[in-house]
């Protein structure tokens, strides 16, 4: 396993380097020089102390090939360190400059169809062309010899949003290195024909030069699963060697400064291993954009539940986000008000220690010029500027109290989040081609807030011992080597919670025989003491069809059921399928969500698609939750229901790490107040709080925030 770098968090130019950093990307190469001046009273206006600067000024830096100029960044740089705002400098690689592209169009990727990538986005080149390769790695030296003793720049920025226009490329540079991937990671050909099964429609090869990339074979031809599996993890390597690349080239000039680039953490999208990268960072950074509708919080909440874990608990940098409406979606919806500084607050609650936005000042061109930025188009006279103000205060203030460097603090339970099976989820060859693994992770995030407890999100390689009980929602590929964790920790006392869709292939999207789930030979189903012999696949498409099937605890299932066949004499059956629908699908009585002991602890199966509603029924009847089989919960069984969390409001904690100083958040999910009794800790913040502690408890608004503190 790779070794994790140490962490390393950017200093700030405040007297003692500390601080919670706020900013946001900065562009002043789309603007004369005459604004920079004002952009910077305005920065310090808002409490703006850094900037992410010259992510995309490759061709600014170097404007023709071998011509390098410095004197533009230089002179912004200055003013900057001036004004006391720290710089996160960008390695500039994320595009390349047109002149490039026109002298090497054999940097270009090419897509599953054999086209050509034009030039003319971001990333528009290969991560196996070494022609690229050796343009970025000079233009990185020569930045690095150039800052490498400058104070104002705190961080180095690798590229930007790894991925995001090159994660599939299938150019001859590809096919080569993915070949050499192969040989790699299996050492003989053998090996790697019957990891992806090739004696299925004669897909055998002799030797690794025979190795094809999965291509477009025509028509709604099927790609191998396990070689397509193999695809996606090949480009992840390959995008995380470059940054390697990258960040070595720089480090070897300019050592000591901590490095970093911006994941892409949403449940809409996770586009990297970001388990595997967070090894190779000095300090993890992500660009969260919100989900428009109710899921807005909550969601924000996972991702940020998420990225704390692949943080390993330290602070993390939120890199950009918005501050209202974004431009790239099919429905662009904007921020109401309060929400810009509730959003921020969130990702702090959540762990994060560093808020910036995309971008500084709003473009009046290009692509991007109607994302909202902190400055917008109607300038700093504008309700947005006032917000982006009004939260550089607040965050000073955090600042002030000692917040920055507190962690946050565990849940008792882990939902277990996998890149590879999010990976298989998308295989067109599954019994449903509606499995989405992140969003089952997200549904049992926000049922388990809906009954007012939090989950951490946490990697499956990653080390999950320590919590009392973990979900896992449609982890489909699951290793020998996972199995036997999982159930090792189920027989040392734990609680695991395995979903309808998971164990159903193992790393080599191989099927597990003998009956589902089949993950490590058997030892799931023996864990959970039960066996599945068939999928019910439910859905609109079938014309005539019962859509959906209720359980005998009132639970609704609308998309998978399994035909639970063999049940263990101790297992106990907490809900059956029940109802003229389950009878038309021969399906009345047959177990759907049971409980069995196994060493001293428990493997919970829940075998059918449950949406977030009837997830949080149905953790209300799991003893792991506090919840009774009848359907008492914890309020009504402990006498007193004033002092069960209240399902409304988002809590976390935040601690020294010598566990003495802690801060509570308290932030309203609601769209109407909630009160909020009997609160200990000095308030440090009550953003959109009425009331107070001297009147015997606070009122929180919609998208309201309170912040208390108190030395225990």
């Amino acid at each position: 396993m790779t070794e994790r770098r140490s962490f390393k968090w950017p200093a700030l130019l405040t007297s003692t380097g500390r601080g919670i950093a706020f900013g946001g990307d900065y562009n002043p190469d789309q603007w004369p020089d005459e604004v920079i001046d004002e952009d910077i009273r305005l920065m310090r206006q808002a409490h703006v102390n850094t900037v992410a600067l010259a992510i995309f000024s490759w061709d600014k830096i170097e404007p023709r090939e071998g011509e390098f100029t410095f004197d533009w960044l230089d002179m912004v740089i200055g003013k900057l360190g001036a004004a006391g705002i720290a710089v996160d400098l960008a390695s500039a690689t994320a595009s390349a400059p047109i002149w490039l592209y026109a002298k090497h169009p054999e940097v270009l990727p090419v897509d599953r169809y054999g086209h050509t990538v034009n030039a003319g986005s971001r990333q528009s080149w290969r991560p196996t062309s070494p022609v690229f390769k050796e343009y970025a790695l000079r233009l990185c030296r020569k930045l690095a010899e150039h800052y490498k003793d400058n104070p104002t720049v705190t961080a180095w920025h690798m590229g930007n949003e790894y991925g995001w226009n090159n994660r599939y490329d299938y150019s001859d540079n590809a096919l080569k290195a993915f070949r050499r991937w192969c040989e790699n990671r299996y050492g003989t050909i053998e090996a790697l024909n019957e990891a992806w099964g090739t004696a299925f429609w004669s897909q055998h090869v002799n030797d690794f030069g025979e190795v094809q990339l999965p291509r477009h074979m025509g028509g709604d031809a099927m790609v191998n699963p396990a070689q397509q599996l193999d695809y996606e993890r090949f480009g992840n390597d390959m995008l995380l060697d470059f940054y390697k690349a990258e960040r070595d080239a720089i480090e070897e000039i300019c050592p000591g400064k901590p490095f970093t680039t911006n994941f892409m953490v949403s449940t809409d999208q996770c586009t990297m291993d970001y388990a595997q990268w967070a090894n190779e960072i000095d300090f993890v950074s992500n660009d969260h954009y919100f989900h428009e509708g109710e899921s807005h919080l909550d969601e924000l909440a996972c991702s940020d539940a998420l990225m704390d874990s692949l943080a390993l608990g330290k602070p993390w940098y939120v890199m950009e986000h918005s501050t209202s409406a974004v431009q790239w979606k099919p429905l662009n919806t904007r921020k109401r008000h309060g929400e810009l500084v509730r959003d921020s607050l969130a990702h702090v609650a959540m762990g994060a220690d560093a808020i910036n936005f995309f971008q500084w000042r709003q473009s009046a061109f290009g692509a991007e010029a109607f994302h909202s930025a902190m400055v917008p188009h109607a300038g700093a006279d504008s309700k947005v500027f006032r917000g982006v103000c009004e939260l550089g205060g607040i965050l000073e203030t955090l600042s002030e109290a000692g917040l920055q460097g507190t962690e946050l603090e565990h849940a008792d339970t882990a939902i277990l989040f996998s890149a590879e099976s999010e990976w298989a989820t998308r295989s067109q060859t599954l019994p449903s081609m509606k499995l989405n693994h992140w969003h089952d992770v997200r549904d049992w995030y926000r049922g388990l807030l809906d009954v007012g407890r939090r989950a951490d999100v946490v990697p499956l390689a990653y080390d999950w011992s320590g919590y009392r009980t973990i979900v896992l929602p449609t982890v489909i590929a699951l290793s020998a080597e996972d199995v036997r964790r999982i159930a090792d920790f189920a027989h040392a006392g734990g609680t695991v919670i395995i979903g309808y869709a998971t164990g159903l292939i193992d790393e080599r999207f191989h099927i597990g025989l003998g009956g589902y789930p089949g993950a490590g030979d058997g030892l799931l189903r023996t864990m959970l003491g039960i066996r599945s012999e068939e999928f019910n696949i439910l859905g609109p498409e079938a014309e005539g069809e019962p859509v959906e099937i209720r359980l005998s605890n009132g639970l609704t299932t609308r998309l998978w059921q399994n035909d639970v066949t063999s049940v263990a004499p101790d297992t106990h059956i907490i809900a059956t399928y029940q109802g003229p629908a389950a009878a038309d699908w021969e399906l009345d009585g047959t177990p759907a969500v049971t409980s069995h002991p196994y060493g001293t602890g428990t493997g919970i199966y829940v075998g059918c698609d449950l949406d977030r509603h009837d997830i949080a029924q149905l953790i209300g009847l799991l003893p792991a939750f506090g919840g009774e089989p009848s359907g008492k919960t914890d309020s009504e069984t402990d006498g007193d229901a004033t002092h069960a969390p209240d399902p409304r409001v988002l809590h976390t904690v935040r601690r020294s790490p010598d566990g003495v100083i802690r801060f509570d958040f308290y932030i309203n999910r609601a769209t109407q107040p909630v009160e909020l009794k009997d609160i200990a800790g000095e308030p440090v913040l009550a953003h959109r709080c009425e009331n107070g502690p001297d009147l015997g408890g606070y009122t929180l608004a919609r998208n309201a925030v309170l912040v208390t503190r108190r030395v225990e």
